[in-house]
């Protein structure tokens, strides 16, 4: 198992940005695939942001496109969710997840994929 947790979340006006960051410890964090997702209140989680275990292939959801970035530092421990343009739809609990990627290309589009999760941190974007 390896340990996630996410921080950078807070509150922030409509056109706005902020930085998501999940830290991994407990294993050697390279050979893991992972995921940004999003739950909105009385909603379905959602794919934000995936990256592969090389980390150069990524995914995005369609909502975020263009606007969200997704990256991994060079020792590939850290995972950053890079927001710009922030909508007020953009507020939700945002989580990081992990998996062993089965190839270093993969990447991994449903939360049912994973079997790492952080806490959360909640972004709220005011309009």
């Amino acid at each position: 198992q390896v340990q996630l947790v996410e921080s950078g979340g807070g509150l922030v006006q409509a056109g706005g940005a902020l930085r998501l960051s999940c830290v991994a410890s407990g294993r050697t964090f390279s050979p893991y695939a992972v995921g940004w997702f999003r739950q909105a209140a009385g909603k379905e989680r959602e794919i934000v942001a995936a990256i592969s275990r090389s980390g150069g292939q990524t995914y995005y959801g369609d909502s975020v496109k263009v606007r969200f970035t997704i990256s991994r530092d060079s020792d590939k421990s850290t995972i950053y969710l890079q927001m710009n343009s922030l909508k007020p739809e953009d507020t939700a609990v945002y989580y990081c997840a992990a998996r062993l990627g089965s190839t270093v290309y993969m990447v991994y589009r449903s939360g049912n994929e994973y079997d790492n999760w952080g806490q959360g941190t909640q972004v709220t974007v005011s309009s």
